[in-house]
């Protein structure tokens, strides 16, 4: 049996080297680096995250990246220190990668030909004994092997600028997260002296009536204006709960003892000197944008399959050796077969015509994708930067000229306190009315760095469209002590 271990002695030549390449195509297969992508990932985002994407995979791993936790949380968190917590420890963002690292697995795959299929038959027989061998492959995935290689190299690329996208949205998710928690534990401390002195002036207004100096109704006025001042400070405690959440799930701080030691800055930076040009802006808007890019990948993924599946939505082919051993143990003797096959799959049923018209479509819409991604990445980026400065200029308005004012209305309402031209009442809600206005000014302020973040993300090529809002609007309720 020795002598008939080896199918293809004895064969042409040719089929000799067409039963080898499969084997020696197999070496120049395509495969999933999940870590040549990750450091494709982080040079792409490195200015956008000031941190190091990484996927962690073992318990060292993720040993070492509870220690880098346990010293950022040591701090105030920052913005850039809260990214750089959750490029470490986010579950979610740990997920996302090791999906990507799925896509490229399954993306590699399909750059692969099947492995060939080896079947072996024992037939016995009165006083003979015949044993069958054959070893077969897929004539066309080796003829296509080529076309297929391409296609995974387009969809692993896919997959690689899909994966940073997916960092770009939950690092712009976690910047915006601080950005409202740290605003809403700012606007809190305002709130309650909003309603300290909502609370004294109720009071005030309850003795005076006891001693007949004031009448009911002015009494209810400055009543309801602490009523309102309580709704708006319980307001805002739901927020900072909220908000504070939301950061903490983002970050992926799992414990109690971790989120009791998330420790926040008091306030939000301050604005920067000056906002973004719009020149600087405009050079960013190129083929560099991760949605444009991705779009162009699919498209090309799209046309290479398509011309690669024109043939095997038709037929497929199957080429096989064989090799056959008849023994015949009556006469004492037996003798070989040798021999090779080619199965073709007949497309009397099916056309293919189904097959071929979805790859069309989604060819077509593949480069209608292309199309709008194009287009539109002007209009998103106008869009993004209207509203980023937009905010700023709110914002700085706000620093620069309303609060500035309120102060020196409230400082020359301190003066004609003291030289007895206005009351009390009228001291408190002049009093109301500065903080409400830095209320105001905070949510300005919070509303910049909002559109900020989202900038940064559409300048990449993720566009995160921000509401439309005015800091009148997000501090309606702080109007209680107008």
């Amino acid at each position: 049996m020795s002598g008939e271990i080896n199918l293809l002695k004895g064969l042409p030549g040719a089929l000799r080297v067409l039963g080898i390449v499969p084997v020696l195509a197999l070496t120049g297969c395509a495969s999933a680096n999940i870590d040549q992508s990750l450091q494709a990932a982080n040079r792409a985002t490195a200015a956008f995250t000031d941190g190091q994407v990484q996927l962690a995979r073992t318990d060292d791993a993720r040993a070492a990246n509870q220690k880098q936790l346990a010293e950022i949380l040591k701090q105030p968190l920052t913005q850039t220190a809260a990214v750089r917590l959750a490029l470490l420890n986010s579950p979610a963002l740990q997920a996302l990668l090791a999906e990507r690292w799925s896509d490229l697995a399954a993306a590699a795959q399909g750059g692969r030909i099947a492995n060939p299929v080896f079947s072996f038959e024992r037939l016995k027989f009165l006083d003979g004994l015949e044993l069958n061998r054959t070893l077969s492959f897929g004539l066309l995935d080796l003829l296509t092997l080529p076309q297929r290689s391409a296609v995974a190299q387009a969809r692993m690329q896919q997959a690689e600028l899909q994966m940073t996208s997916d960092v770009v949205d939950q690092v712009t998710q976690v910047r915006q997260a601080w950005v409202k928690a740290v605003a809403a534990q700012e606007s809190l401390e305002y709130a309650r002296r909003i309603n300290a002195a909502a609370e004294a002036s109720a009071e005030l207004a309850r003795r005076m009536q006891g001693a007949g100096n004031f009448n009911r109704l002015q009494r209810a006025r400055q009543q309801a204006f602490y009523a309102d001042a309580t709704s708006q400070l319980l307001l805002s405690q739901q927020a900072v709960t909220s908000s504070r959440e939301q950061l903490i799930r983002l970050l992926g701080l799992s414990d109690d003892n971790q989120a009791n030691r998330l420790k926040l800055p008091e306030r939000l930076p301050d604005l920067p000197k000056q906002p973004l040009a719009p020149e600087t802006v405009s050079s960013s808007l190129a083929a560099q944008r991760l949605d444009v890019r991705l779009a162009q990948l699919q498209l090309d993924a799209a046309g290479k399959a398509q011309g690669l599946n024109l043939v095997t939505s038709l037929t497929d082919i199957e080429a096989g050796v064989r090799r056959d051993t008849v023994t015949d143990n009556a006469a004492g003797g037996g003798n070989s077969r040798r021999g090779y096959s080619v199965a073709l799959r007949l497309p009397v049923f099916d056309w293919g015509d189904a097959q071929r018209a979805a790859m069309n479509a989604n060819t077509l819409a593949a480069a209608y994708r292309l199309e709008a991604a194009a287009g539109g990445a002007g209009s998103q980026l106008r869009e993004s930067y209207s509203g980023y400065r937009s905010a700023y200029d709110l914002a700085r308005h706000y620093r620069d000229e309303v609060v500035p004012l309120h102060k020196l209305i409230s400082e020359e309402n301190g003066l004609r306190y003291n030289g007895m031209l206005i009351g009390v009442f009228e001291l408190l809600a002049d009093t109301r009315d500065q903080i409400s206005v830095v209320m105001a000014a905070i949510s300005a302020r919070q509303q910049f760095w909002l559109a900020d973040a989202a900038l940064q993300a559409t300048l990449l090529g993720k566009p995160v469209m921000m509401q439309a809002a005015t800091a009148a609007e997000k501090t309606s309720g702080g109007g209680a002590g107008h």
